[in-house]
């Protein structure tokens, strides 16, 4: 006996219909998916499954075999698979696809089924169901131990839905730094023997919001990884890949994934190009805090991708071109010559405006060429994707014809000159075989342009032009019987008939057979018209199966191109950023900044990229100089940063809240990281040496998954910084140790600040509200003093949001409360305090200051000898001499001292 609330999987198949049988079989096979089980036109789910479908997809939860025990049942149409499939994957899930391999009407018994495909949320294809601005990955991943940072690791990843695949092997924190970027939506692992997974895949799956899938452990043993790639390839080494050993850890993670996909997809993923090893050190390294701080992708606060790096930058045309720049932002070069290279393109376009704009104008019609390609090769590019496919490589020639104008011999198109002959001829090829408007589905036919195949015109004939034989056929009878009232007609009952008056009964041909007998007639039948009836009746049927083996023939035969396309995929998708950066830059004013391999930097009115777009001209510029020598210094007449020391390697920044302290931090790293990029940059002339890492400790919440305060945060991602930068890095720190007391937070800061200067020497941006750090100016050559420039007119304050040399001595914190919108009473009665506590905290110490803070009237006057005392000792502090510990340690005296009272 079976309940609503049964599951599938503990009914006795005995008892279950032949049909349930095989549902279960399947269920069983894909325990962790969602099955999809095609019952004519509707895909149907049964048991936990349409419990679940009913409450993700909010559809109809039915019953089949009403009655005692109902089997529940929900299910979606056929034709709107995509759709419901769509909202299935964002919600968490994977769904296999069970379809019928039979016509329903040709089966003897049971429909013969098969899982033709696993829908997961890394093996997306389809264009409903991808953002085509950013890709789409799945990676594996094994580590060794337990997954500490410095634990062995190995990582592979691939795009599905454009071929794309890449290894890399390091330790576990160089692999998640990898992960934060690429962010797969998916993750194998090996699967333990408990069935629960491993606790640094947990914890990846929290940062990075991923799915994760376990695979039985063999199948990333390194004999059968390493023969699945074999295969897969048709190698017999990996050598020719760029791996020395065929027990790679790195090509175990690749092999556990291509058959993951060769399972999932039930078909070819022949465009899947031949892993190649990902290599760090050719790029400046940006770890996960580091992109979510500097908001490359999307905004912290609301997760959005306007109001973030390539939200401003993206001027991309296409797809493919938008994932590219992304790609850029994330990976910058540590190459002079591949800079120089980009920024050498971007410059020749925009020396052209003319040719820039007609090339941007042919690339607006330019659909995605790279997951088209992809749905090619794995059988479900639709008639529409192929006119979009032939549309694009017409647009793709237009640019090439105007670039070879420009320049032919240029280098940077070189790939899409030389790929002109092969788009040329697929493009013709589509062309000649698709219609130019073809329906949306090749089940609706009308797909295959006429007089491409004769047999397909020939059935289409029989369906477009039956009346014309139908009269024909009926002035031939009249002819040949000599009956004129003879008519050849049709019902849907009898279909094709010869109808006879009973007047010319005697008159009826021999090969005439009687069909039916009606008022004052009869009806007959030929063996002419029964073979045309049974043509015409087929022929609709009969044209569509054609048209959709002559549709499969021409996507088969442009599978055999996928090399070619997914090269004009990649050399329409760089021309596309090149122009968007060259268009970018014109409108923005951008400049080209020199790239050299010293340890420097100088930038003349930077800009910050985005705040820059909102504020417009009111947006104040500001320079930046390290390890610049004074001769090639040109002070700007507001006496900016240039003004002072240059061979600083931190700038120590002060200054109010909302004078643009953090904003300028930020801009210097953007505007690293969009010149290693190699696009230009928002600022009049700057020149940069490389830089290795970009490293930020700007803003920290809690982290209450992982039972982190702020200040813990704060600090293990300061400790990441303080292990890893180097000579050649960029740090940006905002607001070191105000996670906890003053005190604390004092010392930190100030022996963090030293260890940058006088160890890790890393050009450093550190903004803070602790006056006293200033002081390290005066006993390091290696730091220097900037504020943010304050003006103070009749009570008021005006941020002139510009870096001047020296140090801020007020921090406006009042100011800012008003300018807020804190009440005015609130304001006010902070004023006073702020008198008080003055006065206070120079006679009494803290703990005096607090107790006078919550008095009405000063109790000034009210002093024990111990009192006196303290402020004596405290008096004679020479700070200036001190260091922070022997300043903490004075001042423990001294509460010590004041404690001792009753």
């Amino acid at each position: 006996m079976t309940t609503s609330h049964e599951s599938i999987h503990s009914i006795d198949p005995s008892t279950l219909t032949p049909a349930m049988r095989q549902y279960q079989q399947y269920k069983q096979q894909y325990p962790d998916a969602v099955l999809f089980f095609r019952m004519g036109d509707f895909y149907e789910c049964f048991y936990e499954d349409a419990r679940t479908v009913a409450r993700v997809l909010g559809v109809a939860l039915t019953a089949r075999s009403k009655g005692e025990n109902p089997v529940p049942m929900a299910g979606v149409p056929y034709h709107a698979l995509d759709t419901y499939l769509h909202r299935m994957i964002a919600a968490g899930f994977k769904v296999a696809i069970c379809e019928q391999m039979e016509n329903p009407k040709d089966a003897k018994g049971l429909i013969k089924r098969e899982v033709t495909r696993l829908v997961t949320p890394g093996t997306l294809t389809e264009e409903a169901m991808l953002d085509g601005r950013e890709e789409n990955f799945i990676a594996a991943m094994i580590v060794s131990g337990a997954g500490e940072a410095d634990a062995e690791a190995a990582i592979a990843w691939c795009e599905l839905s454009t071929g794309k695949f890449q290894t890399f092997r390091g330790v576990f924190a160089q692999c998640a730094d990898e992960l934060a970027r690429i962010r797969p939506r998916e993750l194998l692992f090996a699967e333990a023997s408990d069935h629960r997974p491993p606790e640094w895949a947990t914890h990846l799956q929290v940062m990075l919001s991923l799915t994760l899938t376990p695979r039985p452990a063999w199948q990333l043993d390194a004999h059968h990884t390493s023969q699945t790639l074999k295969k897969h390839y048709g190698v017999t080494t990996f050598a020719g890949f760029g791996y020395d050993d065929d027990h790679d850890a790195a090509l175990r993670v690749a092999g556990a994934l291509v058959a993951y996909l060769v399972d999932t997809q039930r078909g070819s993923i022949e465009h899947l190009r031949p892993p190649q090893i990902f290599e760090r050190q050719r790029f400046l390294v940006i770890d996960p805090t580091s992109i979510r701080s500097l908001e490359v992708l999307r905004t912290m606060r609301s997760n959005v991708v306007e109001g973030s790096l390539v939200g401003a930058m993206d001027r991309t045309l296409t797809p493919m071109g938008s994932r590219l720049l992304r790609n850029w932002l994330c990976y910058p070069l540590r190459d002079v010559g591949l800079i120089r290279l980009r920024q050498d393109a971007i410059e020749q376009l925009m020396s052209a405006e003319h040719a820039l704009a007609q090339v941007r104008q042919s690339l607006g019609d330019c659909s995605d060429i790279e997951r088209i390609t992809a749905r090619i090769c794995v059988r479900r590019a639709s008639p529409r994707d192929l006119v979009a496919l032939a549309r694009s490589l017409d647009t793709l020639l237009s640019a090439a014809k105007l670039l070879a104008a420009l320049d032919a011999q240029s280098t940077h198109w070189h790939n899409l000159l030389t790929l002109v002959p092969s788009a040329q001829q697929i493009c013709a090829r589509i062309r000649a075989a698709v219609m130019d408007e073809p329906a949306s589905h090749l089940r609706d036919g009308g797909v295959i342009r006429d007089g491409f195949h004769a047999d397909l015109d020939r059935l289409r004939g029989l369906s477009r032009d039956s009346r014309t034989f139908l009269a024909e056929y009926q002035s031939k009878l009249v002819r040949e019987s000599g009956i004129p009232s003879l008519k050849v007609g049709y019902n849907k009952v009898f279909g094709f008939y010869i109808e006879v008056t009973n007047v010319h009964a005697e008159k009826i041909p021999a090969d005439f057979i009687r069909k039916q007998t009606v008022k004052n007639a009869e009806r007959y039948i030929t063996p002419e018209l029964k073979q045309y009836e049974s043509d015409i009746l087929t022929a609709q049927e009969r044209g569509l199966a054609l048209e959709q083996d002559i549709f499969e023939q021409l996507r088969l035969e442009l599978a055999g191109h996928v090399d070619d396309l997914q090269q004009l995929a990649t050399a329409g998708a760089t021309l596309d950023v090149y122009c968007g950066l060259a268009h970018l830059a014109r409108q923005r004013r951008y400049c080209r900044p020199e790239i050299t391999t010293e340890k420097e930097m100088l930038i003349i009115d930077g800009r910050h990229p985005v705040v820059e777009q909102s504020l417009g001209e009111k947006y104040v510029p500001n320079d930046t100089s390290f390890g610049i020598a004074p001769e090639i210094v040109q002070p700007t007449p507001d006496a900016g940063p240039l003004a002072a020391s240059c061979s600083a390697t931190l700038h120590m920044i002060t200054g109010p809240n909302m004078a643009g302290k953090s904003t300028y931090i930020r801009q210097v790293a953007l505007l690293t990281l969009m010149a290693q990029a190699g696009s230009f940059i928002p600022a009049k002339s700057a020149r940069l040496g490389l830089v290795d890492r970009i490293f930020t400790r700007v803003g920290a919440s809690d982290d209450l998954a992982g039972g982190q305060s702020t200040f813990m945060v704060e600090m293990t991602e300061t400790a990441n910084i303080l292990h890893h930068a180097t000579e050649q890095s960029l740090v940006i720190l905002d607001e070191i140790g105000r996670g906890t007391s003053t005190l604390d937070g004092l010392a930190l800061a100030w022996a963090i600040a030293e260890y940058l200067a006088g160890t890790t020497k890393a050009r450093t941006l550190f903004a803070t509200h602790y006056h006293e750090l200033t002081e390290l100016a005066e006993t390091s050559p290696s730091v220097t003093n900037y504020n943010v420039l304050v003006r103070e007119w009749e009570d008021q304050i005006i941020f002139m949001h510009r870096i001047a040399p020296g140090c801020a001595d007020k921090s406006y914190g009042v100011h800012v409360a008003r300018l807020a919108g804190i009440p005015r009473s609130v304001v006010m009665r902070a004023r006073q305090l702020m008198a008080q506590l003055v006065v206070h905290v120079a006679k009494t110490g803290s703990a005096k200051a607090r107790a006078a803070a919550t008095a009405v009237a000063p109790q000034i006057s009210m002093f024990d000898t111990t009192d006196q005392q303290a402020l004596s000792q405290l008096r004679a502090l020479d700070m200036n001499r001190m260091s922070p510990m022997q300043a903490w340690e004075a001042l423990k005296g001294l509460q010590g001292m004041l404690g001792e009272k009753k």
